[in-house]
């Protein structure tokens, strides 16, 4: 990983940033970090939120946040706010989603009674499409190798699994933060991401990242990233999660 000063700045035209320990530092959203995203909008680029977080949150985010999208639930949907109004794309049907649901209740519940010490995340009645086993964020924390079980107990469920820094989240499906991000451009920016590659700066810290992470020439770890092993963005800053968003931030806007 490079330092985040041998980042050229220039061709940056979209940010697209996880939320948790990214953009957030301890659960918390710093006034820094939401600044920093305000500056880059108004700076002039395309802000997109990318995260695990429920349908119920990215809501919210995209309606009140200086965003102008966001991908929730790594994957399912996008959401976005415009002439006063929300719309929103999933990538299932509203009929598909709900015999999912039914299914996830049951992996749930085995999984719970596999793993001693991790729950049912909080914000689990928000989702839409998957389901969320909290392993450090309002339980006591427990180690990766307990998050690798969890996701190895989903995918012998059929259900696809992704890490992050605080939940282990799993769900039907083949998609992922980057085929959304895909669509996403396609579909409201106008914009195919495979030749926009070197216009995009993405920001991440966790496992659940690292689709993003290989594809994105400019893909940037905030410091914590090293938390996981194996994990390689093509730079890291120097401050972890919302200090190093806005050290991110600061970089993209500075003037040549």
């Amino acid at each position: 990983m490079k330092p985040l000063g041998e980042l050229d700045s220039r061709p940056a035209r979209f940010v697209l940033f996880d939320l948790d320990d990214t953009l957030t530092s301890g659960g918390r959203l710093t006034a820094e970090a939401y600044a920093a995203v305000e500056s880059l909008q108004r700076g002039g680029k395309k802000v997109v939120a990318v995260t695990g977080r429920p349908a119920g949150w990215c809501d919210h985010i995209a309606r009140m946040w200086p965003v102008d999208a966001v991908i929730g639930e790594n994957g399912a949907f996008y959401f976005w706010f415009a002439d006063g109004k929300l719309g929103k794309r999933f990538v299932e049907d509203p009929q598909t989603r709900a015999r999912q649901r039914a299914r996830l209740t049951a992996v749930a519940q085995s999984i719970l009674a596999q793993v001693p010490g991790a729950a049912i995340a909080s914000d689990q009645p928000y989702r839409e499409t998957d389901l969320a086993i909290d392993y450090r964020e309002d339980v006591a924390p427990l180690p990766l190798e307990t998050a690798e079980r969890i996701a190895a107990l989903m995918r012998e469920a059929g259900l696809t699994a992704k890490v992050s820094s605080i939940h282990v989240n799993g769900w039907f499906g083949t998609y992922d933060k980057l085929d959304t991000a895909r669509r996403l451009f396609a579909e409201r920016f106008g914009v195919d991401l495979e030749a926009a590659n070197r216009n995009v700066v993405y920001a991440g810290d966790s496992p659940n990242d690292a689709p993003m992470f290989g594809f994105f020439r400019n893909s940037v770890g905030v410091a914590n990233v090293r938390r996981f092993p194996g994990l390689q963005p093509k730079y890291v800053t120097e401050g972890e999660a919302g200090a190093g968003f806005a050290e991110l931030a600061a970089h993209l806007l500075r003037k040549p």
